[in-house]
């Protein structure tokens, strides 16, 4: 009895976890620059633009302005298993294939289409209103299953359970195995892939991942973080706050109130009480689509 009750309520938890998706139909896509195969503005029905931000996929970086940036790509680069003796050709090879991902994307919304979405907040310190969302092509298609099928894009980021009911840890091994199906067919990134020094170029990504972070470990500002605003790293400079956790926050937003961390799965009160001095909700910030 005691499990099926534990089991009830790691359930009732998940469910407050998320907060319900809202379809819009006959979306169309805003031509752009700044736009790439994961992340790109979007005209609703009513007029209003947002930037849109694919969950459970990454496509290669595109426009690489900061260090950041140049470091995410560098990531991507190994992950996908691109080099080779000459840094700037295996770089410019990675953001062809960032542009492939594009015009992918811009060809499969040529066509009105629906996206869902919590308004989850996916800035990471931008400026724009860019928010989570799952893509349904016109002819029914999940955008993000498509360029991972195309070998365009990783199965790697922040997600939730989908428009289909489907969870969000099953939602991810579905992309997982789409991206192992277009590996073993060389698809995409995956035909510049060299397979004999892929594990290495991942374990040396691992292993400068593991040394920026105690040379840059991030802190929390004197006045706190936005939970409806912060990135990934922010949230995780919060004392207990994982990689896991702080895609579950994100996952979870917008928030209305501290409190409404409750509904995060994972998020017992101890914990909350013990980050609640670092965190707020600025109700300037929050915005809907």
């Amino acid at each position: 009895m005691k499990l099926l009750v534990a089991a009830l309520l790691c359930a009732t938890a998940l469910l407050r976890a998320e907060k319900p998706l809202e379809e819009f139909q006959k979306c169309e896509l805003v031509p752009a620059e700044r736009a790439d195969g994961d992340s790109f503005p979007v005209r609703l029905p009513d007029g209003r633009e947002i930037t849109a931000r694919l969950y459970g996929v990454d496509c290669i970086e595109l426009h690489v302005k900061t260090e950041n940036v140049a470091r995410r790509l560098r990531d991507q680069q190994r992950y996908f298993g691109i080099g080779g003796e000459d840094a700037a050709k295996a770089s410019s090879l990675a953001r062809d294939y960032g542009r492939h991902a594009a015009d992918f994307t811009v060809k499969a919304l040529a066509r009105p289409f629906a996206i869902h979405t919590a308004n989850s907040d996916a800035r990471g310190g931008e400026s724009s209103n860019r928010i989570y969302v799952f893509v349904k092509t016109h002819d029914g298609h999940d955008l993000a299953e498509l360029l991972v099928e195309a070998g365009l894009a990783r199965a790697f980021g922040v997600t939730r359970e989908t428009p289909a009911k489907i969870s969000a840890n099953d939602y991810r091994d579905q992309l997982r195995d789409a991206e192992l199906v277009a590996a073993a067919a060389s698809k995409g990134i995956w035909a510049s892939t060299d397979w004999q020094k892929i594990s290495a170029a991942r374990a040396e990504a691992r292993r400068e991942a593991a040394e920026l972070l105690k040379i840059f470990q991030p802190k929390v500002p004197p006045e706190g973080i936005d939970l409806n605003t912060a990135s990934s790293e922010q949230l995780e400079a919060l004392n207990g706050i994982g990689p896991a956790l702080a895609q579950r926050i994100i996952a979870a937003r917008p928030f209305s109130s501290v409190k409404d961390l409750e509904r995060v799965n994972g998020l017992w009160p101890g914990l909350i009480s013990k980050i609640s001095g670092s965190v707020h909700v600025n109700a300037a910030k929050k915005k809907s689509p």
